[in-house]
Parts: structure tokens; C-alpha cells; sequence
């Protein structure tokens, strides 16, 4: 009985949050373009989504059972989240960068370069041992490639279409005003966008070392924020200056999308430090080819896009990668 229990926990609960995030994921890097889009600095806006994530996380020091019982933190741990904030606000930031220059849709499909990254940098990092014979290492190996397969299918096969769009006047507006983004340059976007998923990998595999020494996730997560936030905003001073103009949140699409996106943050990282934990790094990345199946989805049901052959046909093989 302990032992089914041990599988739910493990595999079911693990394999539903990690689906929940991405999903989540994909609407708030929509939100974060509508908020820059409305004329809000994305330097600002990851100093006050973190700060935002980091009073949410306030009490969890104090109240985590798991962190009363483990020893008081190390320097070596202090320090590995010293670096971890480092490696995730330059991640955040160029994320950021690369969706306001492009979309949230080609930051998705970047993603799916994810899984691979992680992958060579746990096996040199001797967290993931591959051998060939074993069936284990090919089922990983096959599985990671199939589902980075899909999503690309998705990416680059349009097909004939299945569900034709249906939108209306607002959403619209809406698309062309995405579109039409004065400050779209998808070649810029889309190096920002390849550095931050080179910098996610190396974010898995520290956060994985620290859960070795000190698995009080929701502990670390809040002085994570606390080094991003803190991060973040000196290269947003150094950036944006002091003017009002910049730091000011007027109540519109910008506040509502800085506060979801706090929120959102101290889930996210805390939901993904729980599943670095208890299942490694290579399990987490393998999530990332999804998000572009999800952002395919989102749009045919609340955006009234177009469905293809090419999103359904991808979304069956990312399907296939996560059964293997």
C-alpha cells in the first residue's frame, strides 16, 4: 500500500503539476507581453513580480516544518543560492527581452531545445548515467528526442486546417496589435530567447545540488526571490534610472499582469524545486516541449485560432516522447 502511495506521489502528482506550470507558463508570458506592449519596462516588471513572489513566500522560513527540522544554512548553500539567483535573473531577463522583441509563442518553441540541453549537462555533471545496454538510459534518451520531435513538428508543420479561426472584433484587435509590435525583431528576440534556455538547464541542475544539501524547497525559493529581486532591480536602475515614469504601475493590463506574474513565480519555482527533488533535472526539462502544444491549444480555445494538422500531429508525438 506504501509502496502505491509512493507511486502517486512520485509519478501521478508530479507528472499533473508539472503539466499545470507549463500551462500557467504560457499565460503569463502572454500577459507579460500585453503589460510591455501597454509601455512597461521588462526590467521593471521582473523587480516587481519577484518582489511581489518574495512577500508571498514570507512566512515560510518561520512556519516550514522541513526547514525546523534541518540544520541552519550553510554558507555552501547560501552561497549555491547566491549563484542560483545570479543564473535565474539573467535567464529572467532574457526571457523577458526575447518575448517583448518577439512572442510568447517563439519563446515556447525555443523551449523545446531544453530537454537536450539538460540532458548533456546532467550527464557531465554525473547526475544522469547512460548505458547504451540499458533500457532505462534508451527509454531517456528516446523519449527526450521524441518529444523535442513533436514540439518542432508543431513549430515549423502548419498542415491543412482542422478548426478554422473564429474570433471576434476584440480578439482581433488584439492579434494585430501583437503582431504589429513596434518593437518586434524576431532575429534579436530569438538570441535573448536561446541564451535563457541555455542558462534554464544550468538553474536545474544548481537548484538540484542545493536540494541535496538543504530539501526545504519553499526556504529556498524565498531567498532565491530575495537575490533575483534584489538583482533585478540594480540592472533596472541601472537601465531605467529613477524617473517615475518607469517604476509608476498604472491600474491596468500592466498591474494585473505584474501581480499574476508574482504570484505565478513563487508557484512555478517552488512547484519545480519540489519536482527537481524528488525526481531530477531531466524529468523537469522534459515538460518544456509541451508548452508549445499548450500555447497552440490556448489560442484555438480562448483566442479562436486556427487549428492544423501540424499542431494535432505534434502534440501526439510529444504525447508518445512522455509514455516512452
Amino acid at each position: 500500500m506504501a509502496g502505491g502511495g509512493g507511486f502517486v506521489y512520485g509519478e501521478v502528482v508530479a507528472f499533473s503539476a508539472m503539466v499545470s506550470i507549463e500551462c500557467m507558463n504560457v499565460g503569463l508570458n502572454t500577459l507579460f507581453k500585453a503589460a510591455t506592449m501597454a509601455g512597461m519596462s521588462y526590467h521593471v516588471f521582473v523587480v516587481y513580480s519577484y518582489a511581489i513572489a518574495t512577500l508571498a513566500l514570507l512566512p515560510a522560513p518561520f512556519f516550514s516544518r522541513r526547514s525546523r527540522a534541518l540544520p541552519r544554512l550553510s554558507f555552501s548553500v547560501l552561497w549555491k543560492i547566491g549563484l542560483l539567483g545570479v543564473i535565474g535573473s539573467s535567464s529572467q531577463i532574457m526571457g523577458y527581452a526575447g518575448i517583448n522583441y518577439s512572442s510568447p509563442t517563439l519563446a515556447s518553441a525555443i523551449g523545446n531545445l531544453t530537454p537536450a540541453f539538460t540532458f548533456l549537462l546532467a550527464v557531465i555533471c554525473r547526475m544522469e548515467k547512460v548505458i547504451v545496454r540499458r533500457r532505462s538510459s534508451q527509454a531517456k534518451v528516446l523519449g527526450t528526442a521524441v518529444s523535442i520531435a513533436g514540439a518542432f513538428v508543431v513549430t515549423l508543420y502548419k498542415g491543412a486546417p482542422i478548426i478554422k479561426a473564429s474570433l471576434s472584433s476584440s480578439t482581433v484587435q488584439l492579434n494585430q496589435s501583437l503582431a504589429s509590435s513596434p518593437t518586434q525583431n524576431w532575429v534579436l528576440g530569438g538570441f535573448f530567447l536561446t541564451c535563457e534556455y541555455l542558462l534554464v538547464p544550468s538553474w536545474y541542475i544548481v537548484q538540484t545540488q542545493i536540494m541535496k544539501e538543504y530539501p526545504a524547497e519553499v526556504t529556498v525559493v524565498f531567498f532565491y526571490n530575495i537575490v533575483v529581486c534584489i538583482i533585478a532591480a540594480f540592472v533596472a536602475l541601472v537601465t531605467e534610472g529613477t524617473s517615475p515614469t518607469a517604476w509608476i504601475l498604472k491600474p491596468n493590463v500592466a498591474l494585473a499582469s505584474v501581480v499574476c506574474s508574482g504570484f505565478g513565480s513563487c508557484l512555478n519555482n517552488s512547484v519545480h524545486t519540489w519536482a527537481l527533488r524528488i525526481k531530477g533535472p531531466v524529468f523537469v526539462a522534459m515538460f518544456k516541449p509541451l508548452s508549445i502544444a499548450i500555447a497552440v491549444a490556448m489560442g484555438v480555445m480562448f483566442l479562436g485560432d486556427t487549428l492544423y494538422l501540424g499542431s494535432v500531429i505534434g502534440a501526439v508525438v510529444i504525447s508518445i516522447g512522455f509514455t516512452l
